[in-house]
């Protein structure tokens, strides 16, 4: 078995990891969730109303 002692093998690679930005995008969204409180709870409303109308009505078209 033959072994090499080049310098570059020798050489470590360090990895450079990107710096995390001070907020989190999901942080900022779960932050602004729990500011305007009313506005996700009717927009959640709103969208659970739309997709059983619109569950309801195909089941009701394609029978």
């Amino acid at each position: 078995m033959e072994t090499s002692n080049s310098a570059s093998d020798n050489v470590q690679a360090t990895e450079v990891l990107p710096q995390k930005p001070e907020g989190s995008y999901v942080k900022h969204a779960m932050r602004n969730m729990v500011r305007k409180r009313g506005t996700s709870l009717k927009h959640f409303a709103l969208t659970t109303i739309a997709l059983l109308g619109l569950l309801i009505g195909l089941a009701y078209l394609t029978r």
